[in-house]
This record gives C-alpha cells, structure tokens and sequence, in this order.
C-alpha cells in the first residue's frame, strides 16, 4: 500500500469532515447528472443528519481518505449486502468511493480496491459488489482492470435527475 495514502476509519463525530469532503467530490464528478447542478441531491444525501444516521449504521462502515495527510475522499462500505444469488453474509457492498479531482490518477483508488479487497477477504466475503453510472466510461474501465463485472443494471428515480443520465450497471468480483 502506497505509504502517503491513509484510509481512517470514521463514527458520527467526524460528521463535518465527511460532509466537507463528499461535498467537494460529489461537485468534482457529479453535478452534470442534474437539471439543478445536484443541489437537491447534496442536500438530501451530504446533510448533517442524513450522514449522521449512515454513519450510525451497524452495517455501514466508512473511512477517509487522506493523501499527504490530506483529505481527498471517502469510502462507504455496506458489511452484508445481498446481490442476486450471493446471500448478505456472503457479499459486501462498495456503495461510495468518492475522490475529489485532484486525487484522480495518483494510484488511490487502487489502494483502495486492494484494502477493500483485503477487508472483505477476512470477512470471508464471497464476493464485493457495487453501482456505477453506466455513462461513467473511466470508472468502469477502473472497476473492470480491477477485476470486477457487469451483472446487470439499475435505474434511479429521481425527479431532478436528467433522465438519460440515470442508468447503472451493477458489478461484481468473486473472490477466491
């Protein structure tokens, strides 16, 4: 693992520091997918309360992460979450991995993928799961050089999202 790249742990008293960071990465990658810039969507998801009540979760576990002692991102893993024929106990879900521009293309998210990977391994996951917009062609072509695979799709259903722009592809990777 790349020595300058720390993934830390996070409970509801880094609320703040969550917050400030999934709003910056959130406005990095995602604002194009609304009519309104994403404003409904981040004050929806990326509120006190609402990151509050994630990080509260029993089965969310999130981490920052931080490059040069930086904050650049976060990480939301879901422990047990079922996918299709792959039971909760036996999959876990990468719902979030969000880095802010200025992260992209320093070997980050491949540390990442390798912790994930590690911490599903001793969780004796069979398998980590997630969702990526089906428009995001860099970030599938990451997920896949990672070894993960498109197994099927989803559709959001928000209002205020354009409507072209809200397919997904779910992807998975066995683990051995």
């Amino acid at each position: 693992m790349n020595k300058n790249i720390e993934i830390c742990p996070i409970a509801a008293q880094d609320v703040e520091a969550l917050r400030a960071v999934a709003l910056q990465a959130y406005k990095d990658h995602y604002r194009h997918l609304w009519h309104d810039g994403g404003e409904w969507y981040m004050q929806n998801s990326f509120s006190t309360g609402q990151l509050t009540a994630e990080l509260n979760d029993t089965n969310a576990k999130f981490y920052i992460i931080l490059a040069k002692n930086e904050s650049v991102g976060f990480l939301k893993l879901n422990i047990d979450a079922p996918l299709q024929d792959i039971t909760g106990a036996e999959a876990l879900e990468l719902e979030r991995i969000y880095l802010t521009k200025a992260a992209i293309g320093k070997g980050i998210g491949s540390t990442i993928m390798h912790f994930v990977f590690g911490l599903a391994t001793a969780l004796h996951k069979k398998a980590v799961w997630l969702k990526v917009m089906d428009s995001s062609a860099d970030a599938i072509a990451f997920y896949t050089k990672h070894g993960f695979a498109v197994c099927g799709t989803h559709c959001l259903d928000f209002e205020q999202m354009k409507h072209e722009l809200t397919g997904m592809y779910l992807m998975k990777k066995l683990l051995s």
